[in-house]
């Protein structure tokens, strides 16, 4: 499969404060059983020997299930554990740089905060996907710029990788944020800082899904 095919649906991303010690591998499961298939590990701390042993443990998971684990801002940790996908920002290095860099096998998001522009230079140098936000405020990062969801439609219309949205997506946004053209949300608190993962997970999975459908759950 095209790695830029698990870029679909509920996209999630860890948080130390959301998934503290062994919360991080016991909520990453919830969700892996609950159907999840890409996750990005993202850790701003300093111990690179903890982020390595974690990143390895997450690894080991998503083998088991399938899933695509994305390093946030780290090409050197992905390459340690083995990992095939980085997410890099505004203060890393240039996507055509990255790409020569890791090879045509890496998977290579971009963050595009609300710069348009921004992610048509990212999809033209070689970016597998870009992500918009924050699209509501965030408590993750509140100061973070904001993205409209007029952003999404018009890079939906434009561009031919996915579209992740980001920022302040919960259960009762999710829906108008997929109908603006994000093909996926990523989360934080909305997933992991759910007492029950696989239901929050089923939750935001169903906005994906179209109401008729009967596979859709009545009371997701």
């Amino acid at each position: 499969m095209d790695a830029r095919e698990l870029v679909r649906g509920v996209y999630g991303i860890t948080d130390a404060h959301v998934m503290p010690g062994r919360c991080l591998l016991e909520k990453s499961e919830e969700a892996f059983r609950a159907g999840l298939r890409i996750l990005q590990y993202r850790d701003k701390g300093s111990d690179y020997r903890r982020k390595v042993e974690e990143a390895r443990a997450l690894m080991d998971l998503c083998r088991s299930y399938g899933a695509l684990l994305v390093i946030n801002d780290d090409p050197r940790l992905a390459l340690q554990v083995g990992a095939r996908a980085v997410h890099v920002g505004a203060g890393d290095p240039g996507v055509a740089a990255m790409r020569r860099e890791l090879g045509p096998q890496f998977l290579l998001g971009v963050s595009c905060y609300a710069d348009l522009s921004r992610a048509l230079e990212a999809s033209m140098a070689g970016a597998d996907y870009v992500a918009f936000g924050s699209v509501f405020p965030s408590r993750t990062k509140p100061s973070a710029v904001r993205a409209s969801l007029e952003i999404l439609q018009e890079a939906h219309s434009r561009l031919d990788v996915p579209v992740v949205a980001i920022g302040g997506i919960q259960q009762d946004n999710a829906r108008e944020v997929v109908a603006a053209g994000a093909d996926a949300v990523a989360v934080i608190s909305a997933l992991f800082g759910s007492g029950d993962v696989a239901s929050a997970y089923l939750r935001l999975h169903s906005c994906f899904l179209d109401p008729a459908d009967p596979d859709v759950l009545e009371n997701p």
